[in-house]
C-alpha cells in the first residue's frame, strides 16, 4: 500500500522507558503482520527532558510528535522535580503536549477481566466494560491559580472555567462514542455547588435531542463515586470534566484489579493521538522489571482502533492480553497460585498470543491510517 506507519515513542521517566518496550514490541509484531514498514522515532518529556534539555518539553519533541501518525508515551514524573515551578515539573511537559497538540478528549476505558476476578476489588461484580470521556484542555488544571498574600497570611487558589464550545465539543465526541457502543451515557458533575457544572449541565442536555438513540442521565461526583463501587456494570460511557475525569476512571482502573492495566487515548480533530498507560511513573519500581506493561500494550490497542482503523488488529491485542492473564501476571495482579512474571516476560507472552491470533481474525493483510472516525462528527 506504500504506506509506513510513524509513531514519536515517549519513554519518558520512572517505569515509563519499561512498559514503554513491551508495547513497542507489540506494535511491531502487527505492523509486521500487515507488511507496512514502522519507524519508531524516540523523543524526550518530563524530568528526563529536564534533565538533558533544561524544559519538560522541548520544541524538537513538539516537532517530531507533529510529524507521527501517533504518540505512545510511558510516563512523567520523578520525585527530585517536586520542587520545581508548576511549569517546570515533568508533568507539565504532558499537559503543554497535549494543548499544543489539539487534544481535548482523554478516553479511558475500564474493562473487568474474567481471568483476574480473584485479585479484584468486586470479584461478583458481573463483568463491566465502560469507558470514561474525560474533558482535557479546560477546567481547574487550566484555569487562573496562584498564591495570594494578605496580612502576613498565604493563600493559593485555582479556578475551574469552562465556555459552552469546550463543553460542546466534549459532550459531542462522548455521544458519538456511546452511539457505537450500547448507547447509555452518564454526566458527571457538581451542577449542586459549582456555577461551572450548571453550565456543563445546560450544554450536555441541549445537545442529547441531537442523539435520540443515546440515553442520558446526570450524576453528581461524589454519587457517581459510590456508584462506581456499588455497580459499575450500570456504566457504558462517562462524560466527565478533567478533574472529575482524573479522579473517576483511576477509580476505574482500580476495580479492573490494578491501574497498571489501564489504557487511555488523548484525541482531538485528527487522527493523531497520545497513547498511554493510566499510571503514572512508580520510581520506586523503576529498573526492578516488576512494572505490568498491560496498560502500555492496551495503549497500543487504542492506538489501532482510533489512529489506524483497524478494529480487528486492536481486537487481536486485546484477547491477547486476555489469554495471557489466564497464565501470566505480574506482581501487582500476583496470586497464591501465579508466580510472578517480570516485565518484559510479560511482553513476551503477549507477543506470542498475538503471533497466533492474528492469523486468526485477520487472514490477509490490508490496512493505513485513516482520519479519525470519531473525530468526523465534531
Amino acid at each position: 500500500m506504500g504506506k509506513q506507519w510513524k509513531i514519536c515513542v515517549l519513554p519518558g521517566d520512572g517505569i515509563g522507558p519499561e512498559v514503554t518496550r513491551q508495547a513497542v514490541k507489540v506494535y511491531q509484531t502487527v505492523a509486521d503482520y500487515y507488511r507496512i514498514p514502522a519507524e519508531l522515532d524516540e523523543a524526550l518529556i518530563g524530568g528526563a527532558a529536564l534533565e538533558k534539555e533544561g524544559m519538560p518539553l522541548p520544541m524538537s519533541t513538539l516537532n517530531r510528535c507533529r510529524a507521527a501518525d501517533a504518540i505512545l508515551l510511558g510516563a512523567v514524573g520523578d520525585p527530585k522535580w517536586d520542587d520545581q515551578s508548576l511549569a517546570m515539573r515533568p508533568e507539565s511537559g504532558l499537559s503543554a503536549l497535549r494543548a499544543k497538540m489539539g487534544l481535548y478528549a482523554n478516553l479511558r476505558p475500564a474493562v473487568s477481566f474474567p481471568a483476574l476476578e480473584d485479585v479484584t476489588p468486586l470479584p461478583r461484580s458481573g463483568g463491566f466494560d465502560l469507558i470514561v470521556v474525560r474533558e482535557l484542555s479546560g477546567g481547574l488544571y487550566f484555569g487562573d491559580k496562584g498564591i495570594r498574600e494578605e496580612d502576613g497570611t498565604r493563600s493559593a487558589y485555582d479556578v475551574e472555567s469552562y465556555s459552552e464550545k469546550e463543553i460542546e465539543r466534549i459532550a459531542r465526541y462522548a455521544f458519538q462514542v456511546a452511539s457505537q457502543r450500547r448507547c447509555d451515557l452518564v454526566s458527571i458533575d457538581k451542577a449542586s455547588m459549582l456555577e461551572s457544572s450548571r453550565l456543563w449541565r445546560e450544554v450536555v442536555e441541549r445537545i442529547a435531542p441531537q442523539y435520540p438513540q443515546v440515553s442520558l442521565r446526570h450524576l453528581y461526583a461524589d454519587h457517581a463515586a459510590m456508584e462506581l463501587v456499588r455497580n459499575p456494570k450500570q456504566f457504558d460511557v462517562i462524560l466527565t470534566s478533567n478533574l472529575f475525569g482524573d479522579l473517576l476512571s483511576e477509580e476505574a482502573a482500580a476495580l479492573t484489579g490494578s491501574v497498571g492495566l489501564a489504557p487511555s487515548a488523548s484525541l482531538g480533530y485528527t487522527a493523531i493521538g497520545i497513547y498511554e498507560a493510566v499510571h503514572g511513573s512508580a520510581p520506586l519500581l523503576a529498573g526492578r522489571d516488576v512494572a505490568n506493561p498491560v496498560g502500555a500494550i492496551l495503549s497500543v490497542a487504542m492506538m489501532l482502533r482510533y489512529t489506524y482503523s483497524l478494529e480487528m488488529a486492536s481486537k487481536a491485542v486485546e484477547w491477547s492480553v486476555m489469554e495471557t492473564l489466564k497464565r501470566y501476571r505480574t506482581a501487582d495482579i500476583a496470586s497464591p497460585q501465579f508466580s510472578p512474571v517480570g516485565t518484559e516476560e510479560m511482553g513476551n507472552q503477549v507477543v506470542e498470543q498475538l503471533k497466533k491470533i492474528l492469523p486468526s481474525v485477520i487472514p490477509e493483510p490490508s490496512a493505513g491510517a485513516q482520519e479519525n472516525p470519531g473525530a468526523k462528527m465534531l
